[in-house]
C-alpha cells in the first residue's frame, strides 16, 4: 500500500506543482500554454481555455498560500496577467471561453463555468496577495452573473449566453431547453464560496446558499441520493445518468460551501446529505478500489474508464465521509483509492498523472495539458489530504 500519510500527499502536491511550473508557461507568447503533449511537447499554436487559466491561477495562489515560495507567487501572477489581458470582457462584462495562442479573443460566448473558474481563481489570488483590482475583478463577475444567469423565478443559473449576455443555443456542455446543468452549479456555488471566504458579502451569502439550497432539491435525485445532469428552466430532469465523479466530488464540496457559510441548518442538512452522497458514489467503485466513469441506468451501461479528475475526488470525498462518520469503511475507500493513484495514475517517468486508465490498468497516452486536464483536481486533492492528515 502507498503511505497513506501527510508527508506523501505533500510530496506528490509538490511534485504536481513542478511539472507544470517546468512545463506549462509559455515564454514566447506569455501565459501558460494550451496544449502540451504525452511527450511534455508544447503545442505552441494551441488556444486557451479560461477554464485551465482560471484553475492554474488558483493552483498557484493556493501553493503560495500554503508552501510560502515566491516562485508559486511568480507563476500564480502570469496566470493572473493571462487571465486579466487576454479573457476578461472589458465590452460586456465576464470572461471569453477561449482566446488563440496569440490571446486575441476565439470563442467569445459567456459560459457560466468558464466564469465560475475565472471567478474561484481571482478569489484565491486576492487572498494571497490582498491586491485589490483582483477582488474586484471577482466582483464584478459576481454581478454580471446575478443580472443575467440568475433565475428569480425558479432558482437556480442558466448555463449559457452569446457575448452580449443575449440569448444563446450553444451551450457547449448542453443544449436549449436543457439550460440548467448540474455541472455549472456544482463550480458556480463553489467559486461563490471562495469568493465568500475573502468577501463575505450579504447578498453573496445568500445566493450561495440558495444555490446550495437549489442544488439539493433539485439536483440530487432524493431517490438515489446521486446528482442528475441537465435540466430545463423548471428543474425538470433530461435523463437520469449517473456521474460518479461528480456525485463524490458534490459530497464534499457542498459540505465545505455549508461550513464555510456559517450556518449550523445548512451544516446539518448537508453532513446527512453527504454522507448518503458518498454512500450512493460507492456503487461504482470496482474491485481495483477505482471509481468507474459513469452508468447510464435506462441502458444499463457503465462507462468503465478511470478518470484522473474522479480518482483525486474520490481520494478526498470517501476521506470527507470518513471525518464525518467515523466510520472505518470510508477510510479504506480513500487509502484503496490512493493506492489506485499511485500505482496507475502517476506517471513516475514523464511526470504529472495520466488523464485516462482504462478498466485492466492501461493508461491512455492523452495530453499531459489541455482545454480541461489541469493541475486543480489532483493538486487539490493533494492539498486537502495534507491538510486533513495533519497539516499545522
Amino acid at each position: 500500500m502507498a503511505a497513506f500519510t501527510p508527508e506523501a500527499f505533500k510530496k506528490e502536491f509538490i511534485a504536481i506543482l513542478d511539472y507544470w511550473g517546468k512545463y506549462g508557461p509559455d515564454p514566447e507568447k506569455g501565459g501558460f500554454y494550451g496544449r502540451v503533449s504525452y511527450e511534455n511537447q508544447p503545442v505552441k499554436d494551441s488556444p486557451r481555455s479560461v477554464v485551465l487559466t482560471g484553475r492554474l491561477l488558483w493552483t498557484f495562489s493556493l501553493a503560495h498560500r500554503l508552501l510560502k515560495e515566491a516562485k508559486y507567487l511568480t507563476l500564480a501572477d502570469r496566470a493572473y496577467q493571462q487571465l486579466v489581458k487576454n479573457f476578461i470582457d472589458s465590452e460586456h462584462g465576464g470572461v471569453y471561453w477561449s482566446v488563440n495562442a496569440d490571446g486575441s479573443p476565439l470563442e467569445t460566448k459567456k459560459q457560466i463555468y468558464g466564469n465560475a473558474f475565472a471567478m474561484y481563481g481571482l478569489a484565491e489570488y486576492y487572498r494571497v496577495t490582498h491586491f485589490k483590482p483582483a477582488l474586484e475583478k471577482a466582483q464584478s463577475l459576481f454581478e454580471v452573473i446575478e443580472k443575467h444567469a440568475f433565475d428569480p423565478v425558479n432558482g437556480g443559473y442558466r448555463e449559457a449566453f452569446a457575448r452580449d449576455w443575449s440569448p444563446t443555443d450553444d451551450y457547449i456542455l448542453s443544449k436549449s431547453p436543457w439550460n440548467k446543468s448540474m455541472n455549472t452549479h456544482l463550480h458556480l456555488v463553489e467559486a461563490y464560496t471562495n469568493l465568500y471566504s475573502v468577501w463575505p458579502d450579504a447578498k453573496l451569502k445568500k445566493q450561495t446558499a440558495g444555490m446550495l439550497d437549489a442544488i439539493i432539491t433539485h439536483i440530487v435525485n432524493p431517490k438515489t441520493e446521486t446528482m442528475q445532469l441537465f435540466f430545463d428552466e423548471k428543474w425538470k430532469a433530461k435523463d437520469h445518468i449517473v456521474s460518479f465523479g461528480h456525485d463524490i466530488e458534490a459530497s464534499w464540496l457542498l459540505f465545505e460551501t455549508a461550513e464555510i457559510l456559517h450556518d449550523k441548518k445548512l451544516i446539518a442538512r448537508m453532513k446527512k446529505k453527504s454522507i448518503a452522497m458518498a454512500i450512493a458514489a460507492s456503487k461504482g467503485l470496482g474491485p481495483d478500489g477505482a471509481l468507474n466513469y459513469e452508468y447510464d441506468p435506462e441502458t444499463k451501461h457503465t462507462q468503465t474508464d478511470r478518470s484522473w479528475w474522479v480518482a483525486a475526488e474520490q481520494l478526498v470525498g470517501f476521506y470527507n465521509a470518513y471525518q464525518l462518520t467515523k466510520d472505518a469503511q470510508f477510510k479504506t475507500k480513500a487509502e484503496k483509492s490512493w493506492d489506485y493513484i499511485v500505482n496507475e495514475f502517476v506517471d513516475h517517468e514523464r511526470g504529472e498523472w495520466f488523464g485516462t486508465v482504462k478498466e485492466d490498468g492501461t493508461p491512455v497516452k492523452g495530453d499531459k495539458i489541455n482545454f480541461w486536464k489541469c493541475p486543480y483536481h489532483n493538486a487539490r486533492a493533494c492539498a486537502e489530504m495534507w491538510r486533513r492528515l495533519g497539516k499545522a
